[in-house]
């Protein structure tokens, strides 16, 4: 699996695929570990790499990820199938958004999918989180850019980057939920509903 790892790993530098940082991936698992994480929902496979990471650390974690992107869903399909991993990880090729999910709970949602919906991602999505369960959002600092806008030349990325910033202040205004930020990778946040005491190892 370790090789395929690595094909991945070439495959998204050659083609220009965003994938997941490695100190960010590396905190998600832990938290996975320390958490007993077992159901996970992913939003934004791409090629499958943070899915095969996140199901990788336990033999009982399961994965439902969602991917709209037709070429990056099959490339996701092909190397969930080469690490043996298809029976407990589950790609739907759809927007996220257009998703039914009803009667499935999760332990931890991954949002890493398109920055511009994330308010709509979480809104949509923290219905479907166990108790205990938390949701980590990806790029919070989309390459250094937030809070550097003075950098930024394109009209569409000046977009994206507004958006983030109004996920980032929506997550703190947010009474029901306590958010965690972290200065790890390219930006993340752990969020978990405020009367949760079952949420631990967070740190």
């Amino acid at each position: 699996m370790n090789e395929v790892i690595k094909d991945m790993e070439r495959y998204a530098e050659a083609n220009n695929v965003p994938i997941i940082e490695k100190d960010s991936i590396k905190f998600i698992r832990k938290y996975i570990k320390l958490n007993d994480v077992k159901k996970i929902l992913e939003l934004g496979t791409a090629i499958g790499y943070s899915a095969v990471m996140m199901a990788s650390v336990k033999d009982d974690v399961e994965v439902t990820t969602i991917e709209r992107d037709d070429k990056r869903y099959r490339e996701a399909v092909k190397n969930v199938n080469a690490c043996g991993m298809d029976k407990r990880i589950e790609i739907v090729f759809n927007d996220a958004l257009d998703v039914n999910l009803a009667g499935h709970k999760y332990d931890l949602i991954f949002i890493d999918a398109a920055k511009g919906q994330y308010i709509k991602f979480f809104e949509k999505f923290e219905n479907y989180l166990n108790p205990g369960g938390v949701i980590i959002t990806d790029n919070l600092k989309f390459h250094g850019l937030v809070n550097n806008k003075e950098k930024i030349e394109s009209r569409n990325v000046l977009g994206l980057v507004n958006k983030i910033e109004k996920y980032i202040e929506y997550l703190k205004e947010r009474d029901d939920f306590v958010t965690r930020f972290y200065d790890i990778g390219d930006g993340l946040s752990v969020s978990f509903r405020a009367n949760d005491e079952k949420v631990k190892n967070i740190d």
